[in-house]
């Protein structure tokens, strides 16, 4: 080939590759909901995952129907979760149960309720074209911290509905690092346990761990008691009782930290 030949086809494709890169939309974030409680919104889980999605080049946006206290079976009966799909596409639901239910911890009855709800709400979600995922939750005590996650992923097995095993890694790393953040007061969700979820969270979503960087997160850190109004169709904050931190910063350690915990490492 003549290096006048060789210099037209290199244009040609040059100019393909242009063509296609303008013709190319914005890239259509990842829609996530999270269905659940104070567990969920203590410390902003959305936001934290949407800041850690952002710094690793990924778009991601995430909204919420929580309410202090709210069981699956709350949210099932109330039907909030399919007028939420209804109302907006979401590519993920992330389900979070209130603590110890799924293990019987407030009677038989109760555990029977939390797989009832899980298996409705699955259905329910999958039918509107999302994914649903199961965000364990988390006890301090060696069998009860088994137990639950024992109990979790039996459910959410059943139903072949991800599952995020949390409470094993937090306990873990309270042995590790004994001095981070893990609880905010009456047992929530410190912000080294926010995080944690997060970066589990980002790993089911996109089958890989963020870089560990700095992060700096831009939004109300919630605490227990935050109020919010009637999901319409989701949840939004109430003005507050008391002022709320404007974000919050986690160091590069911190990520490394909880990346390292992910991977088992």
């Amino acid at each position: 080939m003549s290096i006048r030949k060789m210099f037209c086809s290199l244009s040609l494709a040059l100019s393909c590759l242009l063509v296609g890169t303008a013709n190319a939309g914005p890239v259509r974030p990842e829609r996530i909901l999270f269905v659940g409680n104070s567990l969920t919104y203590v410390g902003n889980l959305p936001a934290v995952l949407e800041t850690l999605a952002q710094v690793n080049g990924k778009s991601l946006h995430a909204e919420m129907l929580v309410k202090g206290g709210a069981t699956l079976t709350q949210w099932l009966d109330a039907g909030s979760v399919p007028r939420a799909l209804a109302a907006s596409h979401y590519d993920d639901v992330v389900l979070q149960e209130r603590g110890f239910d799924f293990a019987c911890g407030f009677g038989p009855q109760v555990c029977k309720d939390s797989r009832h709800a899980l298996r409705a709400l699955a259905g329910i979600v999958r039918k509107a074209g999302a994914e649903p995922i199961l965000m364990g939750t988390y006890q301090v005590a060696p069998d009860a911290s088994q137990a639950i996650v024992a109990a979790e992923s039996k459910a959410a097995r059943s139903d072949a509905i991800p599952y995020i095993a949390v409470s094993g890694r937090l306990n873990e790393g309270r042995q590790k690092f004994p001095y981070a953040d893990w609880f905010a007061r009456d047992g929530h969700p410190g912000h080294d346990l926010v995080l944690l979820e997060a970066v589990l969270l980002y790993k089911q979503l996109f089958g890989v761990l963020p870089q560990a960087r700095t992060l700096e997160v831009r939004a109300p850190m919630f605490v227990p008691g935050s109020k919010f109004a009637a999901p319409a169709p989701v949840s939004l904050p109430l003005l507050p009782n008391i002022a709320l931190a404007g974000g919050y910063d986690y160091s590069r350690t911190d990520l490394a930290n909880a990346t390292g915990l992910a991977s088992g490492h």
